[in-house]
């Protein structure tokens, strides 16, 4: 599917054109990134979901370290989006936690730290989903997947963007067909409780934090006092870090 084929099926579904081509934006990259979970498979499953896409989230406390936003009703992608203008328009003096309520589906979060590096700002940046992860020993689903996503800027213009799901695959990979729901387990193996305990970390985190009943993220946005990233790529010389090209 092209750009331009994108934007238009997200029209169809009733978004603007600013809206569409954020969308399409976030899907294109994620498949240019071999991450199809979060691409353009994601256009048919929305069509499938009930949107209101005249939706606007909103700002509802802002000080100079901390924020407050809520989705009221708008995609996660496009309240992300938002907020990640937003932190670029008016960054914080030296640190901001925004902690943001009803926002879902949230995406690839590499998307979203990954332009606060590019202008010039570390992020940290986790979300929830619905539960999906069982204990490794079994029982019920207690966390989702809960994607954690760590970006640091570079005086060389390369960030390094971590992006990390707590599960061995994620839901996009099944709504892509690249896995089954079976395959939603913690990931590392005999070493899966740690994935575990951080997306139930990681869950009860947001859920302390973001008011409401739906599912929530939590920013970390700051400026760097030190360029790290430039010493780190001259050790690791023909290695692919985190959030190179694929």
């Amino acid at each position: 599917m092209r750009a331009d084929e994108a934007v238009q099926r997200l029209r169809d579904l009733g978004f603007g054109e600013r809206e569409a081509q954020i969308l399409a934006g976030h899907f294109l990259e994620a498949e240019s990134r071999g991450k199809a979970g979060h691409g353009l498979a994601r256009i048919e499953w929305l069509a499938e979901q009930e949107l209101t896409p005249d939706a606007r989230p909103e700002r509802v406390f802002a000080a100079e370290g901390f924020e407050r936003w809520d989705g009221r009703g708008a995609l996660g992608y496009l309240t992300l989006a938002e907020i990640c203008s937003a932190q670029i328009a008016e960054p914080p003096e030296h640190a901001r936690v925004v902690v943001v309520s009803n926002c879902f589906p949230t995406g690839m979060l590499g998307h979203w730290t990954r332009q606060l590096a590019d202008a010039g700002l570390v992020a940290a940046l986790t979300a929830t989903s619905p539960a999906r992860l069982a204990h490794p020993d079994g029982g019920p689903a207690l966390a989702g997947t809960n994607p954690l996503s760590i970006a640091v800027p570079s005086s060389d213009g390369r960030p390094v963007v971590a992006d990390v799901s707590m599960g061995r695959v994620t839901y996009g990979d099944v709504i892509a067909g690249l896995a089954s729901a079976d395959d939603l387990v913690p990931f590392g193996g005999e070493q899966a409780h740690k994935a575990f305990s951080l997306a139930l970390g990681l869950q009860l985190l947001v859920d302390a934090l973001a008011a409401g009943d739906g599912y929530g993220a939590v920013l970390l946005v700051a400026f760097p006092e030190a360029d790290p990233v430039p010493a780190l790529r001259r050790v690791a010389e023909g290695i692919r870090l985190p959030g190179d090209g694929s």
